[in-house]
């Protein structure tokens, strides 16, 4: 075997790595968030309080994030944040599980859409992780438009009814959590590859004030008591801002043509919907909509936790 053989197999064997490992962490981290978010909520519905069961859908949740924040250590943004949404679709069978009941067809319909949406877009886009460092004037203008995104989200909810402040207040959670995303991808590559200087960079300590103001946010999403309008909100603008900060700021690429760029784009309008509308049905099962006219099971008790955060 020659030389020039060995290298192209090395680096297809490289190209592997950086594909099927952080994917496959990606649909364990969201498997392990939707069975502890779905523990959490069974826990607190049946006992009203905090109880061992919680803790332990809690930790299931935290080992959840690990492996995300593994997989988006090793692998692309774009790779990443598509299989971590599926966490909505895994909690399709187990809260029908934990509720004795069968996952209604219009849950299956838009599940299914979800799944193929999320398969055409890795199949055809096949992103690559990249750590390119931008221009200190690109950075700025990004930080300036999330903060300003954030104000103008935070600012639109206090002046707004329940449900738009709902609404604003779980696109300004989604947007933290987006970039929570990234702060934790460069978190794991400075770990990786420079473990003896971790602390001396200042993203670790970002990440701390970023995810304690989303989970803010997204507590006062939920306290609006409009839960059917802010978690599709911040569902589907964590993946949105933590995709759109990977191309802008880490360099992440897909490679494809103008015409392939357009379909992908419908690929992920379609999956913004799919998400919308399996969120919406569970937000239906909470109590916060009136139920439809085909019941899928009995309904939840309002102001439940339906977060998929650990």
């Amino acid at each position: 075997m020659s030389w020039g053989s060995c290298r192209t197999d090395f680096c297809s064997s490289l190209v592997c790595v950086h594909s099927w490992v952080p994917a496959l962490l990606a649909v364990l981290a969201a498997l392990l968030i939707a069975s502890g978010t779905v523990l959490r909520q069974r826990s607190s519905r049946e006992s009203g309080a905090i109880t061992c069961a919680w803790w332990l859908g809690a930790g299931i949740a935290i080992c959840g994030f690990a492996l995300q924040a593994a997989a988006l250590g090793l692998g692309s943004i774009l790779l990443v944040q598509p299989l971590v949404v599926l966490a909505v679709l895994f909690a399709l069978p187990l809260e029908a599980w934990a509720d004795h009941r069968h996952p209604a067809a219009r849950e299956w319909v838009w599940g299914g859409v979800l799944v193929i949406c999320v398969g055409t877009f890795l199949v055809i886009a096949r992103p690559e992780p990249s750590m390119r460092r931008p221009d200190d004037l690109i950075i700025w203008i990004s930080v300036a438009c999330v903060i300003a995104l954030v104000v103008l989200c935070v600012l639109c909810a206090r002046r707004s009814s329940p449900h738009y402040r709902a609404l604003f207040y779980g696109l300004a959670a989604g947007t933290l959590f987006g970039v929570s995303a990234l702060l934790v991808k460069t978190i794991v590559y400075q770990l990786i590859h420079h473990p003896a200087h971790m602390l001396l960079h200042p993203e670790i300590y970002l990440f701390v004030v970023v995810a304690t103001a989303a989970v803010v946010a997204q507590q006062k999403g939920f306290g609006a008591g409009d839960l059917q309008t802010s978690f599709p909100a911040m569902n589907v603008m964590e993946p949105a801002v933590a995709m759109m900060l990977g191309v802008i700021l880490l360099g992440e690429n897909l490679k494809v043509s103008v015409p392939t760029a357009l379909f992908l784009g419908f690929v992920l309008a379609v999956m913004i919907r799919s998400v919308v509308e399996l969120a919406k049905e569970s937000a239906v099962r909470c109590g916060h909509l009136p139920a439809p006219a085909v019941s899928a099971g009995p309904a939840g008790v309002a102001g439940e936790d339906m977060s998929i955060r650990p």
